[in-house]
């Protein structure tokens, strides 16, 4: 290492003159200057070596350190009696259970007054459907008393002797690796595998510990001596660190520091003084600057959100009182880390308010970073011709707002992903450009923070390997002067640090098993799955849609068109050699490493918004007269762009959920006359031909073009951007518009600006009593009523006992999420019919949906087996209230297959009704999925003032046997906004689609392992429901795995208001399977943990 010259460089100022003392004194400064520098360059390389390595090895065994961990007991009886109590663990069960119950606690089971008892101890409610196949009951069956655990018998005893002398206890012990019961003093019979040994029964082979949800029983009173139920609840990832892990932590990073101050001193003895970090134009604004402002800004407020926001949202919401960021919604409550600390930043946000408008400002911030390091940083390095051309920047900015619109503009982690790229890009070539390698540090650290900051981060890895050349070079260099350790030491402290911030609270152990079990659960596609990812993004959906798709082919169009002229000149005619290379090249990288992502999402896309910028702009300048100076080849490149487009018109404009309100051909190709895409192809065809003219006739010069419109026609990838960028602005724009008054995502943004901020919940309005609003019948008792003027075919008990919904859809993948009747469907909790076993009032014994009371709803329908007949109803007339007082919908809850126009409302006045004559009809709408129980609408609006009766009239005149029509009497509801309904505190268990939607609903919590039980449910529509309830239904390790065993879930009617027929989704009422249940009192301690512990493996 050398340090004996002195001689430190050129100076970094520019020349200046001076005479006599006052160049003296100049040069007296410069030699105090150089010897002090000389001295910091003797300093510098030792510290940065004991500082980087120092660093980097405690940023390495920080995962390793011990944490303090929160350990937690279940405990069972409490307060010494029996009595129910809600546990519901977040990861399904316990680390291990162990049971003991006196055979005397048996007598509570016992004798003619205890017929309905039946459950002596179990982990799960009895009522559940699933109850048998995932707990653990001790119930008396058939006069014995069994231990069931997961569906199999461990032990059985009959009751007598359980109750006899000899039987002293029943234990039970489960473990990951066993289960073991036995009834201590009882023998096996003469007729067993082993005649007199002790009756003991044992499961292996197979993780059989039971799912607890809490500990029930059907018993009552004092609980005896010697009862206990002990459960070890699985809180591995409820830590925090200890001491000595947060001093390692906090001196590594001060260490990471000082190595990188080290690293900057030793930069500078080039001697050379490079330009100041923000140039002056980084502050001048275009008139393109502001143009691409005001769209991102308005597109904040009516723009279309991601799939995954209320996902994020939630999990950002609990994890303060979780105390970690858990999956949510999957993976049984395991933590989100390595891609967690993106959401922790989210989390500290959602303090001041959660409302939509907020929650995505740091995107919308993101966004404009990212525009102003492409349109500052990114252009001019790419060279001077880039720099210089409009073409290049309106191309840019076109390309960067195509992709950011339909992918970035939610909570994903996308955009800070996108902006990690660009910055860690920028920082290699500044290093590339200066020779120097603090750069090159501050690169590893934000691609770091980037590869972290979701599974897409992978991507960030390109912007470093493309570059390994030339800064291999400037280490050579630098090496030869201070050795090639002080110099890589800092920036493999660099490279380290993050992983301080990813394991600050966790151990190595805890998320290497977290990320196995997602791996084993899934969904974790291979690398040679990638074209899932190409397949989704050309279906009509909004996976596919027409924005996501004109982004991500106008990307692969303008990287092979760079490509293709970079081969064949060697390099883009005016650009810079290197810069465009590695951005090229950072490119193709992204896409190769986006193959190793686990899940094939087309949102993941987004990561290319300042890559798909960048290169525009290269393609841009490689389809000037000046570059490309065939005619035929740029009308060609013309002719691709509109190929391009004609290919993404042929999808849907759709969004999700309800970004999806009022927009237009959001379930349709866009056509105006014609079809978009026919016509785009049309003009590529001509395009084609004129094309194919220049070839032969006149190929061109190649000189630029003199005109602006002339100019503008050179740049077919802008204007095709821009378009489209026009085009869903508008979309969305129009969509708000031709919503209002109804809601929709812009008018809920712009609400929220005057402290309305609870988004869907006021604009949803439930009808929490369907009973209260039932129409008043003129002339008959309730129950003739419904079939009292005319009813043929029609019967009180012709409807089928199965009524649930056809699924809506069943994707090529989907199996893998089936719930274990091997079909999602749509029905809504409690529209699934069945039968009842007292009658209705009129005779009826189908099990009405909505909470309907059977005693006071007549139904009728016509549905039979065998020969089929027509059916006819008309039912008599029901009175209306006065208009003052009436409610804004008629409402029929009905079920069956049958078309529009069926099931219909006439209405008349009084003299026209007692005349039976109806002054008109008004046909219901059908917003259900059939052939399940669902409410027919009808807006009070399409009927005329002077109406006082309505009447129903159905028709089933179709003889397929799967045709049919079932009805109760027409109501009006009365209606109370979901917000005053649920309200803010009562615990929600919100499905993750519906989360940025309903922020002023409570997400239910979890803590020390232990879920709070939510009271309601909030759905997303039929479409979005069958897509988002498998990913957290007991399979993945969801929520509904639990709440599944613990509540019973009604659907209540809701609609939206002044959008009636739009299926909003479903609001659900959770009743506990035993009301009395309270929540349980654990016992809490703290444990140390080595970060290579485990309590034993994960249940999946």
């Amino acid at each position: 290492m050398a340090t004996e010259s002195t001689q430190v460089g050129p100076l970094p100022s520019s020349s200046v003159t001076v005479t006599g003392a006052k160049d003296r004194t100049t040069r007296e400064d410069a030699t105090t200057g150089v010897d002090r520098t000389a001295r910091n360059f003797r300093a510098a390389p030792l510290v940065a070596v004991v500082a980087g390595l120092l660093g980097a090895g405690l940023a390495i065994i920080t995962p390793f350190l011990p944490v303090k961990q929160t350990t937690a007991q279940l405990n069972w009886p409490q307060n010494g009696v029996f009595h129910s109590v809600e546990a519901p663990l977040i990861g399904y069960v316990a680390t291990d259970l162990n049971i003991t119950i006196p055979c005397q606690a048996a007598a509570g089971l016992a004798g003619p007054a205890n017929t309905g008892k039946t459950v002596l101890l179990s982990t799960v409610p009895k009522q559940a459907p699933k109850a048998v196949d995932r707990g653990l009951l001790i119930e008396r069956a058939n006069d014995d008393l069994v231990l069931v655990v997961r569906n199999t018998p461990v032990v059985v005893a009959p009751l007598r002797e359980v109750l006899g002398p000899a039987c002293q206890r029943l234990t039970f012990t489960a473990h990951a690796d066993k289960v073991t019961g036995e009834f201590v003093g009882l023998r096996q019979g003469p007729h067993a595998d082993h005649p007199g040994a002790p009756l003991r029964g044992e499961r292996g082979g197979y993780d059989f510990r039971p799912q607890i949800v809490g500990v029930f029983t059907d018993l009552s009173g004092p609980a005896p001596p010697g009862l206990q139920l002990s459960a070890t609840i699985d809180t591995r990832y409820s830590s925090a660190p200890t001491q000595l892990k947060m001093a390692a932590m906090v001196l590594g990073v001060v260490l990471t520091i000082t190595a990188l101050i080290a690293l900057h001193i030793l930069d500078r003895a080039d001697g050379i003084r490079h330009r100041r970090f923000l140039p002056a134009r980084w502050w001048s604004i275009s008139g393109l600057d502001v143009l691409v402002t005001a769209v991102l800004v308005w597109w904040q407020f009516v723009g279309a959100n991601t799939a995954d926001d209320g996902y994020i949202l939630t999990m950002a919401r609990v994890s303060e009182h979780a105390g970690y960021m858990a999956n949510y919604y999957r993976w049984f409550g395991t933590p989100e880390a390595p891609f967690g600390w993106y959401y922790d930043l989210l989390a500290l946000w959602a303090h001041v308010t959660t409302a939509s408008i907020w929650m995505r400002l740091p995107t919308l911030l993101m966004a404009l970073t990212c525009w102003w390091m492409i349109s500052r940083e990114v252009i001019p390095r790419l060279g001077h011709a880039v720099k210089q051309s409009r073409a290049a920047a309106w191309t840019a900015a076109g390309m960067f707002l195509a992709f950011w619109l339909p992918l970035n503009n939610g909570l994903r982690p996308e955009p800070i992903i996108a902006l990690g790229i660009l910055l860690t890009w920028c920082s290699v070539e500044r290093a590339v450009a200066t020779s120097r390698l603090l750069p090159v540090a501050i690169a590893c650290i934000i691609g770091a923070l980037t590869l972290f900051s979701g599974p897409t981060g992978i991507a960030s890895i390109g912007a470093l390997l493309v570059a390994i050349g030339p800064l291999r070079t400037i280490v050579h260099r630098r090496s030869k002067r201070f050795g090639a350790l002080p110099l890589l030491a800092p920036i493999l402290a660099a490279v380290t640090v993050t992983t301080i911030l990813i394991f600050r609270d966790q151990t190595f152990a805890g998320e290497l098993q977290a990320n196995m079990l997602k791996r084993a659960v899934g969904p974790s596609l291979s690398w040679f799955d990638e074209h899932i990812r190409y397949e989704r993004l050309f279906m009509a959906s909004p996976d596919g849609s027409v924005a996501r798709r004109f982004a991500v082919l106008a990307l692969l169009v303008a990287l092979a068109v760079s490509v293709a002229m970079a081969l064949r000149k060697g390099r883009i005619p005016g650009t810079a050699a290197g810069p465009s290379r590695r951005i090229v090249g950072i490119t193709i990288i992204s896409f190769l490493a986006m193959m190793f992502t686990p899940t094939k999402w087309t949102h993941h896309f987004g990561v290319f918004a300042g890559l798909a910028s960048s290169l525009g702009a290269l393609a841009a300048v490689a389809v000037t007269a000046t570059a490309m100076r065939s005619r035929r080849n740029r009308t060609m490149f013309a002719a691709l762009v509109l190929f391009v487009m004609a290919l993404s018109f042929a999808s849907v404009n759709g969004w999700w959920y309800v970004s999806n309100f009022g927009v237009p051909w959001s379930n349709a190709f866009p056509e105006w006359k014609f079809g978009f895409t026919t016509a785009l192809l049309g003009l590529t065809v001509l395009v084609l031909l004129v094309a194919a003219w220049f070839h032969f006739v006149n190929n061109g010069s190649g000189r630029e073009p003199r005109s602006r419109l002339a100019r503008i026609t050179q740049s077919p990838l802008a204007i095709a951007a821009w378009l489209l960028v026009f085009f869903e602005v508008m979309s969305l724009t129009l969509g708000m518009t031709d919503q209002y008054p109804a809601w929709s995502v812009g008018r809920s943004n712009l609400q929220a600006l005057t402290g309305r901020t609870c988004g869907l919940a006021n604009d949803v309005l439930v009808e929490q009593d369907p009973n209260a609003g039932a129409l008043t019948p003129i002339g008959m008792p309730v129950k003739d009523a419904l079939g009292g003027g005319y009813a043929e075919g029609f019967d009180p008990n012709g409807i089928p006992a199965d009524v649930s919904a056809d699924p809506v859809m069943e994707r090529p993948g989907d199996r893998s999420f089936l719930n274990d009747d091997g079909l999602i469907t749509s029905s809504e909790a409690g529209t699934e019919g069945g039968t009842t076993a007292a009658p209705g009032i009129n005779g009826s014994r189908a099990r009405l949906p909505y909470n309907l009371d059977a005693s006071r709803t007549p139904v009728l329908g016509s549905w039979r087996s065998g020969v089929q007949v027509p059916a006819v109803l008309r039912s008599a007339w029901y009175r209306l209230p006065p208009r003052d007082q009436a409610g804004p919908l008629l409402v029929v809850s009905a079920a069956g297959r049958f078309d529009p126009g069926e099931v219909k409302l006439e209405w008349a006045d009084d003299k026209g009704a007692a005349a039976g004559k109806p002054g008109g009809t008004v046909n219901f709408v059908d917003v259900g999925a059939a052939p399940a129980w669902r409410n027919l609408r009808a807006p009070m609006s399409a009927l005329p003032n002077s109406t006082t009766q309505i009447r129903v009239v159905a028709t089933d005149d179709d003889l397929a046997p799967q045709h049919w029509i079932a009805l109760t009497p027409p109501r009006m509801p009365r209606l109370r906004s979901l917000q005053d309904v649920v309200g803010s505190r009562d615990p929600v268990l919100l499905d993750w689609l519906v989360g940025l939607a309903f922020p002023c609903q409570r997400p239910f919590d979890h803590r020390n392992g232990v879920i709070e039980a939510p009271k309601w449910r909030i759905l997303p529509d039929r479409f979005g429901a069958e897509a988002n309830s498998p990913v957290m239904d007991n399979n993945g390790g969801g929520p509904l795995g639990i709440t599944e065993l613990l509540v019973r879930a009604t659907t209540l009617p809701s609609y939206l208001k002044d959008d009636w027929f739009r299926d909003w989704g479903a609001l659900q009422e959770l009743t506990p399977y035993y009301p009395d249940a309270t929540p349980a009192r654990l016992d809490l301690g703290s444990a140390t943990r080595s970060g290579l512990w485990s309590p034993g493996p994960l249940r999946h």
